[in-house]
């Protein structure tokens, strides 16, 4: 097929040679029936604007845009929808409409997994997240959406949990929630008799922590979330799972926003993530010798 005659993606980052987003995509498409090409744009560190004109330019339909620069994104498209607004990030872009269009789909992406593929509504809950950092602000905003009864955010860093917090406070009262903060050792009395979900939005992990809170925060029956996966979440997860609760990697995320990217661009949404994550984690197991 002539390559001008294929609608073309793809993801900008530095790096983006370890990206699985090639292979998800390519996935949704063949659910769907559609025809494109996705591939990985590494994008000098000073020089994403410029990556990212030269992509538009070449004809491409659109692009994710994944660290570190998630936060430029915002001052170079005209139309940022309300997730981008309150993130100041977007890892979504669709350049085929006028001044371009920006999403984030981070958070729709975490909520989705938590409710589709752990089965845990969200709903009234008591919600820890972990961290203030662009992780943080990328998935505050929809899990406010998903009304909780409250989402406590802890960082080691308390002015910048509370920063987080006060930006989203509007959001989290129109959305029929709540916000509150502090600092890491405030955890347990924030969450008051514990919370059902911890959600991990540190690299707590690779620096050899199990958690970044105390035992007996999260409830026996809770979930935990590290955003991260493969390695980087081990530690995390194991703690997890011998404070008796469920535990989940962040590969669910990953495959839930690239759907809702996927839809954004395309009009259409995947019909079966679990599958496509299914084959994901198969894809990345260690190789087993037969």
């Amino acid at each position: 097929m002539d390559r001008e005659l294929v609608d073309r993606y793809a993801v900008i980052g530095h790096p983006v040679a370890h990206s699985q987003s090639p292979f998800i995509h390519q996935e949704f498409a063949r659910q769907t029936g559609q025809t494109i090409r996705y591939e990985r744009v590494e994008s000098p560190l000073d020089g994403f604007a410029q990556t990212l004109q030269r992509w538009a330019a070449s004809g491409a339909r659109g692009c994710n845009v994944t660290v570190p620069f998630k936060f430029e994104v915002p001052g170079l498209v005209r139309h940022c929808s309300p997730r981008v607004q309150l993130a100041r990030a977007a890892n979504t872009v669709r350049l085929d409409t006028p001044g371009w269009q920006a999403e984030n789909t981070d958070g729709l992406g975490l909520v989705a997994d938590i409710q589709l593929h752990a089965g845990r509504p969200l709903k009234g809950c008591t919600v820890l997240l972990v961290g203030a950092g662009g992780a943080a602000a990328g998935v505050l905003g929809p899990l406010l959406a998903a009304q909780p009864a409250r989402v406590v955010v802890v960082n080691r860093t308390a002015a910048k949990a509370l920063e987080l917090a006060a930006s989203h406070a509007a959001w989290a009262h129109e959305h029929g929630s709540a916000v509150v903060a502090g600092a890491l050792h405030e955890a347990a009395a924030l969450c008051g008799s514990g919370c059902q979900v911890l959600i991990n939005g540190t690299a707590s992990s690779l620096a050899g922590e199990a958690s970044p809170v105390a035992d007996g925060i999260l409830r026996p029956d809770g979930l935990a979330v590290d955003m991260m996966y493969g390695p980087a979440a081990d530690a995390f997860l194991r703690w997890a799972q011998a404070q008796g609760a469920q535990a989940r990697d962040g590969l669910g995320m990953l495959v839930e926003q690239a759907a809702a990217a996927f839809e954004f661009w395309r009009g259409v949404r995947p019909p079966d993530t679990a599958a496509v994550l299914a084959a994901l984690r198969d894809r990345l197991a260690p190789h087993q010798p037969s």
